[in-house]
């Protein structure tokens, strides 16, 4: 593929508010060209996992939405529900978390939709043109819905992925509570019997009669048990957990696969600021100081080639001594590898330009 154009602007504002700032890069970068009138459009973002201050605040999303009202639009704003048992594992808690955090009609304008429901069973299966690993993404329903796709991403790094940006944004952040059980996992779930109270609840949603009550207990028959994970979708316990048991590399590939099924058919339009760039996700609970300065707001019609950006932005500046980054060995010459060394962020950005996602070539077009 040719090379895609990437805006990117820096985070000095002397005459004008960074989220004005930001509007402007929009603008710029084309975002104009977009038919938005009476669209809905989903803006997908991550709200911040609760004792994280790492995330992207409001403010942006904010910025971004008010835009696209003015354009006729309908945005609002929305993530899945997590595999891990944290504070969004749940539709309830998910709002709980996202309001919390900054994330409601008051501060950004428009209201939040938790994209796979209160379970994270509310999904769409949507093909996947030219996958390898996935034929057949399980997406949250009202991403699907969607008629416009906005992704406003946190660009920072990720202890398997690498780093996460509009790929993971995408991929990891629109795959239901089953859909990230299959990038995750190679295997089928398994019941944490300790915390299983033998309800039946997982055996009554499962169309192949794997779970097994025995004794107050469930266990899951591996011969009939498809990979589906909607048990554990439908636990009250969090009893049911995948195996977590797939290679980062492959793993990379199915988020590639499942972001390319979010925006199937869709106009799409991917925002990434490179701030507070915390060695890992905002999924965790804390986030350890930033690995570099922060560096700036990316813009492009173009996820991996923006990913590819952001990326080579990050290892071109000097790690901050005091971060993780600063105390370890440059010597792989990639600040994200450095950080997790298990990790190769390529084979993310690689598979999503092979099956026709984007291109890893971009011409960056920098705006004073």
């Amino acid at each position: 593929m040719p090379a895609s154009k990437v805006w990117f602007t820096d985070m000095r504002a002397k005459t004008e508010s960074l989220p004005a700032k930001l509007r402007r890069l929009m603008k710029a970068a084309g975002f104009e060209q977009l038919d938005l009138d009476s669209k809905f459009v989903a803006v997908k973002m991550h709200f911040g996992e609760p004792g994280n201050l790492a995330y992207l605040r409001p403010n942006w999303a904010a910025a971004v939405c008010d835009y696209i009202k003015e354009r006729g639009g309908r945005p609002f704003l929305t993530d899945c529900n997590t595999l891990y048992v944290g504070g969004r594992k749940h539709g309830l808690e998910h709002l709980d978390s996202a309001y919390k955090n900054g994330f409601n009609p008051f501060q950004t304008g428009v209201h939040c939709i938790i994209a796979d429901g209160i379970r994270g069973t509310d999904e769409a299966y949507i093909p996947v043109e030219g996958g390898e690993y996935v034929k057949e993404a399980k997406i949250g329903r009202a991403l699907a819905d969607a008629d416009v796709i906005i992704s406003l991403n946190h660009f920072k790094g990720h202890e398997k992925a690498g780093f996460g940006g509009a790929l993971k944004n995408l991929g990891m952040g629109g795959g239901s509570r089953a859909g990230k059980m299959e990038m995750h996992s190679a295997g089928k779930p398994f019941v944490h019997s300790e915390k299983c109270i033998g309800c039946g609840a997982c055996a009554r949603s499962c169309a192949h009669g794997a779970p097994i009550i025995e004794n107050g207990k469930c266990r899951i028959d591996q011969d009939r048990c498809v990979g589906c994970g909607r048990c554990i979708g439908v636990c009250p316990k969090f009893a049911i957990a995948d195996a977590h048991d797939e290679a980062n590399d492959i793993l990379n590939c199915k988020i590639a696969e499942y972001a390319k099924a979010v925006v199937s058919g869709k106009p799409s339009f991917h925002i990434s600021l490179a701030i507070d760039i915390s060695p890992d996700c905002d999924c965790h609970g804390e986030n350890d100081m930033p690995i570099v300065p922060n560096i700036g707001m990316f813009a492009s019609f173009d996820p991996v080639a923006i990913d590819v950006a952001c990326a080579d932005a990050v290892n071109a500046q000097e790690p901050l001594k005091n971060s993780v980054l600063g105390e370890r060995c440059h010597c792989c010459h990639d600040h994200f590898t450095a950080v997790a060394p298990a990790t190769n962020w390529h084979s993310c950005t690689d598979h999503a330009a092979k099956i026709g996602l984007g291109s890893c070539e971009y011409e960056l077009v920098v705006m004073k």
